[in-house]
């Protein structure tokens, strides 16, 4: 029982690799911070959008724009070990670039959440879970309401008596 509970401790406790690797690590919530590795980041954003979850709703062209910003970013950076070391011109394009990324990947992670509803589908008393994406439930609500407004109306049939 006593190694159980060492073994169940030490898989636990966070070592110093896994530390200083997590403060460097890419958050989706938080975005591109430049106070931190870069390098580190970028691989994660890119792991991120290769995973299919994280990311499922950015669009093809979000997704280049993204990957050729990193691109500028790293070019941008080349030799220097901190943003502050940059000349002010380059500071600004820096932050302009990784604006652009915070802002597609922000939007990207928002309409990639899943969210769960308990419903009854029409016709059936037994509720059944749907689950879809932020952006699959918008698309749906958009395509209903197109439908309702653009369908021809019925006409009245004239009295035939």
């Amino acid at each position: 029982m006593y190694k159980l509970m060492l073994l169940a401790l030490l898989a636990l406790a966070p070592t110093g690799a896994s530390i200083a690797s997590s403060n460097d690590a890419f958050a989706p919530e938080k975005g591109l911070d430049l106070s931190r590795s870069f390098e580190a980041q970028r691989e994660a954003i890119l792991k991120a959008l290769g995973d299919g979850e994280t990311y499922s709703e950015i669009a093809a062209e979000d997704l280049q724009i993204v990957k050729e910003s990193l691109d500028r970013i790293s070019s941008l950076l080349d030799g220097a070990q901190s943003v502050g070391q940059l000349p002010e011109g380059t500071k600004v394009r820096v932050f302009n670039e990784q604006e652009r990324i915070n802002t597609l990947l922000g939007r990207a992670h928002a309409d990639s959440r899943v969210v769960c509803k308990r419903e009854k589908p029409t016709g059936s008393n037994r509720p059944a879970n749907t689950c879809m994406t932020v952006a699959e439930r918008r698309r749906a609500r958009e395509g209903a309401t197109d439908f309702m407004r653009y369908q021809p109306k019925a006409q009245a049939r004239p009295d035939s008596r």
